[in-house]
């Protein structure tokens, strides 16, 4: 694989909009479980971009702003044409006292607390203080950020629909793309179902998910993929490694979708990891290039908080997994048979 391939969000947005085929993710930049120095965020900045990676994804959850502002003083470095950004909308970002901060993971963090709003007003104030913090006149792509029930109850994503589309939110994210002020609109979400529901009420140019399509997870196969083929909607996968499972592989205390993985889960990436060292091909490797298999999937973003981190990241991507790795997975049941594979879309291109 190659990471300076560039994929189209898809084909129908006002401005086009490109995405290398390894992104990045910048929630690590944030703070995210530890305190980073400016410095060394820069320096991860300046690898990912070195390394060529030209896609670079943020938003203002992410160390309550502190990511937005530090891709923004990158921002003054790169150029800017040849680069794809984006953020998030849904949460503002208001001062409050120290004992009201919502740092949720991040660390040393400014001193603000988040709001939920999906309406008109709220959508607009969302995207005018990124562009305050991005110090930038341009954001590419403006996801709707978590406004799913996730473990918040139903009666949450009810809400955030409800202001989406009969408080304006939906109004304010169409008139900033027609305008010219965003190119590309979408959702940054943990479920692939309520994307599907988004495309029922309607016209989004791609989704940013956690994962939902990985070696562990594949059931977005029966109707949610093949309507992102149909509707030519992309996909960014973040990720992908469901938490942490894919990378580490099954020791003690890994994680899956944010908790420790069960005995199944375990038993499952051991199975994966057994396959994958028949073929001296790491476990991690697969899993990272195993989505880029999917043609509505378009970039893969994992996060890193180091130019090491970068480095690995890259060198992970563009490891070799042969062609038997992905038949072997499909002949013993890790993967399902219908799960297009990287090598079969490269041949398909």
């Amino acid at each position: 694989m190659k990471l300076a391939e560039a994929n189209p969000l898809n084909d129908r947005t006002p401005k086009p909009v490109t995405l290398s085929q390894l992104g990045f993710g910048g929630a690590p930049l944030g703070n995210l479980y530890r305190k980073i120095e400016d410095a060394d965020a820069q320096a991860t900045l300046d690898a990912a971009w070195d390394a060529g990676i030209r896609y670079f994804d943020t938003a203002p959850q992410y160390g309550l702003g502190r990511s937005e502002m530090r891709i923004s003083d990158a921002l003054a470095r790169f150029d800017r044409s040849k680069m794809t950004l984006s953020t998030k909308v849904g949460r503002i970002l208001e001062d409050c006292p120290r004992e009201e901060v919502t740092p949720e993971a991040f660390v040393d963090v400014p001193q603000k607390r988040i709001v939920f709003d999906f309406t008109y007003e709220g959508i607009m104030r969302s995207y005018e203080d990124s562009i305050a913090r991005l110090k930038t006149d341009r954001i590419d792509i403006l996801f709707l950020h978590d406004l799913d029930a996730g473990g918040n109850g139903q009666a949450f994503e009810d809400r955030n629909l409800r202001q989406l589309f009969s408080e304006g939110g939906y109004r304010a994210l169409s008139e900033l793309r027609e305008g010219g002020r965003i190119s590309a609109i979408g959702a940054g979400v943990n479920t692939w179902q309520i994307c599907e529901r988004l495309l029922g009420e309607a016209d989004f140019d791609g989704f940013l998910l956690a994962g939902r399509y990985t070696l562990l997870e594949q059931d977005s196969l029966e109707s949610f993929l093949p309507l992102c083929i149909e509707r030519d909607v992309g996909i960014i996968l973040g990720g992908p490694y469901n938490s942490g499972i894919l990378a580490t592989g099954p020791v003690k205390g890994a994680r899956y979708d944010y908790a420790p993985a069960s005995e199944k889960i375990l038993q499952r990436v051991r199975d994966l990891a057994e396959v994958c060292a028949t073929h001296d091909t790491p476990l991690i490797a697969a899993a990272l290039q195993f989505p880029l298999g999917h043609p509505a999937v378009k970039s893969v973003i994992p996060g890193a908080s180091s130019p090491d981190e970068v480095r690995q990241n890259v060198e992970i991507f563009e490891t070799p997994v042969p062609e038997a790795l992905w038949s072997d997975l499909k002949a013993q049941g890790l993967i399902r048979q219908d799960a297009p594979t990287p090598q079969e879309t490269h041949d398909a291109s």
